[in-house]
């Protein structure tokens, strides 16, 4: 069976069983299945899944023949060459590149979160105002090309067996669709190691609890109680999604085109809308940074402005 067809089969199989358990388990019984922006998410389960993540592998397959034919000729040895853990077992293999994946996944995402243009990305993931299976899938374009391209070097360099790369793009897609999954799950002393649908549900909630939010964490929720980003209560969020979600487009496009639309906003103007959704306890230290960001973009300006005069006297 050809590779696609089999991530195909996977897939379907993981979607169907991670279903089955919202079912039997939900967190919130009274959310129906066909809940609003339902369509939408099937157009992003049915798109990204197939054509933009098939599109990317294959961008990422010509970047790695440039990289390798950019440095055959600087006489260094190619990345794909090092094959750094190559011969080790598939069992290791699988151990070293699942931890090395969701660390970088997790500094990404973080990244995502506390970058203002990229949060603009990142911003489609989180207009979800009900968490499910398929809430998994919304995601911008722009945000899968810097996780893909970012995971996809390191790839290369280990020399990864192909068996080991599929077992795990299979087992992220299950937890990604299981943390998503309208469960109230939190795996008990577990939580601590491996990221939970309890844990998850308070990264998607509309309050912060620090600079960018909380609980980054991809499959593994390690990083995120280790670097002291994990902030778990009792019980369930209720509200999902980000301060001004209201003014945010409803459409498939002006979702896509939105991060691009926004004309030369400061970035300091972005952060300081981060800021404003924090909670009181984090705004002083947060509006200190901003302060300080804020001080350095008027010094540009102002360099910028004399060297304008300068070049154009009247």
């Amino acid at each position: 069976m050809p590779l696609y067809l089999q991530f195909y089969f996977w897939l379907l199989l993981v979607s169907v069983a991670v279903f089955a358990l919202e079912r039997l388990f939900s967190a919130k019984p009274r959310q129906p299945v066909f809940r609003a922006g339902f369509e939408q998410d099937l157009f992003w389960f049915l798109f990204n899944s197939q054509f933009v993540s098939w599109m990317l592998a294959l961008l990422s397959v010509h970047t790695v023949a440039w990289l390798n034919a950019g440095v055959f000729h600087s006489g260094l040895p190619q990345p794909a060459s090092l094959g750094l853990i190559s011969a080790w077992p598939l069992v290791v293999q699988f151990m070293v590149f699942f931890v090395l994946k969701d660390f970088l996944e997790w500094n990404i995402h973080r990244t995502l979160h506390r970058v203002p243009w990229l949060w603009e990305l990142h911003k489609l993931h989180h207009s979800s105002e009900r968490l499910d299976w398929l809430a998994a899938f919304r995601s911008h374009w722009g945000e899968m090309v810097i996780y893909k391209l970012m995971i996809y070097l390191p790839l290369v360099v280990l020399g990864v067996d192909d068996r080991v790369v599929f077992s795990i793009l299979v087992f992220s897609v299950f937890m990604q669709e299981l943390v998503h999954a309208n469960l109230r799950w939190d795996f008990g002393p577990l939580g601590y190691v491996i990221n939970s649908p309890r844990l998850h549900a308070w990264h998607h909630a509309d309050e912060m609890h620090g600079l960018g939010g909380q609980n980054f964490g991809i499959t593994l929720a390690l990083w995120d109680w280790l670097f002291r980003t994990a902030y778990l209560p009792r019980g369930v969020p209720t509200v999902m999604g980000f301060r001004g979600l209201e003014d945010y487009p409803a459409g498939i496009w002006g979702r896509l085109c939105r991060p691009f639309r926004r004309g030369r906003r400061s970035a300091v103007g972005l952060l300081r809308e981060r800021i404003e959704a924090l909670p009181e306890g984090h705004k002083k230290a947060a509006v200190a940074r901003s302060s300080a960001a804020e001080g350095n973009e008027a010094r540009i300006t102002s360099s910028d402005s004399s060297r304008n005069a300068r070049r154009d006297p009247k």
